[in-house]
């Protein structure tokens, strides 16, 4: 019997487990009641009346030991036993408990004893606005190419918000540029995620680098936000050329540099960075001069720094021009290129060269013959010299170093000709040494010397000198005054064959030129006397007049005609006139008188 009744006692309680399990799994589906409630409400404040809800008598309550079944955890509700209000027992935070459900419920089992009775109730938890926005990391970096080109797309991490519906991330803001827009896609449930587009290209060389400001707002009233910072590091590309600091160049170098030494320098900078900013440099050489004077220089590559690697002489070459090119290391590499002048500056590094007097030996010496009777000033000859440098360092002085006599000859300073200061007389010696000193005007002068010796001699013995002299020179000259002679020469013959041509084309002519050309009524066409017309004495014109009135050249053979039967309208009597009188510019003349000669005048 008591096998039995424990068997009866077992088989119950699993019938009431089972019963229990059946009505959890319905009440999970529906419950008797239903209440809802903003989360995060304080402890002990009023859900509902589940008493009164439900239909209970209040006075049996604490007796059948009304209460909530709520597995091992403390209940977030507690009921009060004496009037069956349902009471928050702890803070609710809809989050932990139901995540990001659109519906949050908590089902709560309430047991009544003696006899038993369970009822459901169901809370609803309200979600409230007590998140702000959160992003995964406070600050996001990008490195993006100055290559890129607009349109481009970076996508960012999505901001989270533990509330949920429309008091989630409902939008996001990005800080105001010129260089990025925010777009926003919507992937439903709540997941906006936000990418930066590129709308303006990016130069590293203006903006390294840019900082944004995201932010992400929620759809609370009042909304909350939450901030991200975004860094965008321009990467280079080598998009930019080496830029020299000047062009062109300009430099002055010494002669007589040692060679070796640093004459100048070229620079040159690149707006890239890392390799792309490299720079080397090379001199442009042209293969096809062999002989060119960038040959004279070599150049470091690293620094520009250009060394000599001869000696440069002012006197050969005065200037020239050349081409640097620098070259980055970017990939591909990037090139530009310097035009560079050299100017060569003069040093005081040639003496005075004399030209005058030179001796058949090549020294600096010559004999200069003068005749007695010359008077004071005359001049004796002439030094002349030059100086291959220029400036102060080619500009000569002359002096007289030695002389025997000072009171007898004098040098001008300037230009080197020496002179007599008085006239020679009888106890002066007939040979005079002269030492002339030229020297140039550099900071250290240099100088050379001329020796001049002036003889004395007899006027006529002067004279056959100066004409050997003259014939030797003559005879050095020839060939300075060939080339002169021939054009002359030319432009005369040239000059003939015109007086020919127009004298043939005027002889041609039947016009009559004596309306034209003779004035005179009277005139009976003679063109000269051929007799001498008579001379007066006493005047000083007679002798002029005397010249004038000499007979004329008359053509003469068989084409000669007599003045006297030449008529004054005959057309050769008319031709010649005419050639007369515009080639030769002799006028034509009647009878001559002693008056009439007086007042010829020559054209």
């Amino acid at each position: 019997m008591e096998q039995r009744g424990r068997r009866t006692r077992q088989e119950r309680r699993q019938w009431i487990a089972y019963m229990l399990t059946l009505v959890t799994f319905w009440s999970a589906a529906s419950a008797q009641i239903r209440y809802s409630m903003s989360e995060e409400m304080k402890e002990g404040t009023v859900v509902g009346n589940v008493a009164k809800d439900l239909g209970l008598d209040k006075s049996t309550l604490k007796e059948r030991g009304y209460r909530i079944v709520y597995g091992s955890t403390e209940p977030p509700f507690r009921v009060n036993q004496d009037d069956g209000i349902l009471y928050v027992n702890r803070k609710i935070d809809r989050e932990e408990v139901c995540d990001r459900s659109k519906v949050c419920l908590i089902n709560l089992k309430t047991v009544l004893e003696n006899p038993l009775e369970v009822h459901y109730v169901a809370v609803e938890i309200l979600d409230v606005n007590d998140h702000s926005p959160s992003f995964p990391e406070n600050e996001k970096v990008l490195e993006i190419f100055e290559s890129a080109l607009p349109g481009a797309r970076f996508q960012l991490q999505a901001a989270r918000d533990a509330d949920s519906g429309p008091l989630s991330v409902q939008q996001y803001k990005l800080s105001q540029n010129e260089h990025f827009r925010l777009e926003v896609k919507d992937r439903g449930e709540n997941r906006k995620t936000p990418s930066l587009i590129l709308q303006k290209s990016l130069d590293r060389e203006s903006v390294k680098t840019h900082a944004l400001l995201l932010t992400a707002v929620d759809g609370g009233e009042p909304s909350l936000s939450s901030e991200k910072t975004i860094s965008i590091f321009v990467s280079d590309v080598n998009d930019n050329c080496p830029e020299f600091l000047l062009n062109p160049y300009s430099f002055y170098i010494t002669e007589n540099n040692a060679p070796g030494d640093f004459v100048f320098s070229v620079k040159a900078s690149d707006r890239d960075e890392g390799d792309n900013a490299f720079i080397s440099y090379h001199i442009l050489r042209d293969s096809r001069t062999e002989n060119s004077l960038t040959s004279f220089l070599n150049i470091n590559s690293e620094n520009g720094n250009i060394l000599a690697l001869k000696t440069f002489d002012f006197e050969t070459v005065k200037t020239f021009q050349f081409q640097v090119v620098a070259t980055d290391s970017g990939t591909p590499s990037l090139s530009s290129n310097v035009t560079v002048n050299v100017f060569i500056l003069d040093q005081n590094d040639n003496g005075p060269v004399i030209l005058y007097p030179v001796s058949a030996n090549g020294s600096a010496e010559g004999v200069e013959e003068i005749p007695r009777n010359v008077n004071a000033g005359h001049l004796v000859t002439k030094v002349r010299a030059y100086d291959p440098d220029i400036g102060y360092n080619g500009w000569l002085l002359f002096s007289l170093q030695e002389v025997s006599d000072h009171s007898l000859f004098g040098l001008e300073r300037y230009t080197g000709q020496i002179r007599t200061l008085r006239s020679f007389t009888e106890t002066d010696e007939t040979e005079h040494k002269l030492v002339i000193l030229v020297k140039d005007n550099g900071n250290i002068s240099l100088s050379a010397t001329a020796t001049v010796i002036v003889k004395a001699v007899e006027p006529k013995e002067a004279f056959a000198a100066s004409d050997t002299k003259g014939a030797a020179k003559d005879e050095e000259e020839s060939n300075v005054t060939f080339y002169l002679m021939i054009t002359l020469a030319s432009v005369s013959a040239l000059f003939l064959i015109s007086i020919i041509v127009l004298i043939v084309m005027q002889c041609s002519k039947p016009t009559d030129y004596s309306s034209k050309y003779l004035q005179d009524t009277n005139y009976d066409g003679t063109l000269c006397h051929t007799g001498a017309a008579p001379v007066r004495s006493g005047r000083p014109g007679d002798r002029v007049a005397a010249h004038r009135a000499l007979p004329r050249p008359v053509p003469t053979g068989a084409d000669a005609v007599p003045a006297s039967t030449r008529s004054a309208g005959s057309p050769h009597t008319d031709c010649c006139t005419f050639i007369i009188n515009r080639l030769l510019f002799i006028r034509g003349c009647s009878s001559t008188t002693d008056s009439d000669t007086d007042n010829m005048v020559d054209y």
